[in-house]
């Protein structure tokens, strides 16, 4: 999951990017309303975390030109102002959740987690292809009965795979969804992660549910269980 963070408090802002990346997530951090306003749309983010108060165009501005944009990745609200009226701003603006601070970083994260899930029919809180199963929330990751232990960004990884099964995923996608601006673009560092998480998913179980596509990239096949 790739998240961009728009907050202006310097600390704040490397406070939840910090604890995001921990937790094997790509975060980019936009410290106006403007830069929002062209980093929103320029890269295919999974969520926007947004503070109301901005030193330029306050949140409920970003968000609504952000909409008008076309850009329809879940937006979480942060503000200090917790007001009825406040919340309904923020929502009728067209962000989807609202957190008043201080909050808990746990509480953030499920909040994300849980927009993460939705769509047009929704999604399952334990992502599973086949017998292999990912849970978001636990980090826990296991083929059958066995666990599979990743490191953050193999898990990052294999998450983007898990929420896109028999889809052909380009390095570029890859890269925006389990990477932030601190990647460099012309290394092959999908190429490595991939060939990882075959020696933990695939061949100690005698699968190959990792295809790679010729050109394109690569598919976590739906009938990997066969």
């Amino acid at each position: 999951m790739r998240v961009l963070i728009v907050e202006d408090e310097l600390r704040m802002a490397s406070l939840i990017r910090r604890g995001l990346t921990g937790e094997g997530l790509a975060a980019d951090v936009a410290s106006c309303g403007e830069d929002a306003l062209w980093m929103a749309p320029a890269h295919d983010y999974d969520a926007v975390v947004l503070d109301v108060m901005l030193p330029d165009l306050d949140g409920f501005e970003v968000c609504r030109r952000l909409r008008a944009a076309g850009v329809w990745a879940p937006v979480l609200m942060l503000t200090a102002r917790d007001s009825v009226d406040d919340r309904v701003a923020g929502l009728d603006s067209g962000a989807d959740d609202y957190l008043v601070k201080p909050f808990a970083f746990a509480e953030l994260l499920a909040r994300l987690r849980a927009l993460a899930r939705r769509g047009d029919t929704g999604r399952a809180a334990v992502l599973a292809v086949g017998d292999l199963r990912l849970d978001p929330a636990t980090r826990d990751v296991s083929r059958g009965s066995a666990a599979i232990s990743l490191s953050a960004k193999e898990f990052a990884l294999l998450e983007t795979f898990m929420r896109r099964p028999g889809e052909v995923l380009s390095r570029l996608h890859l890269l925006e969804h389990a990477w932030d601006f601190a990647y460099d673009n012309r290394s092959n560092v999908v190429d490595v992660y991939v060939r990882r998480l075959r020696r933990k998913i695939d061949e100690p179980f005698g699968r190959e549910s990792l295809e790679t596509v010729r050109g394109a990239g690569y598919r976590l096949r739906r009938d990997e269980a066969q």
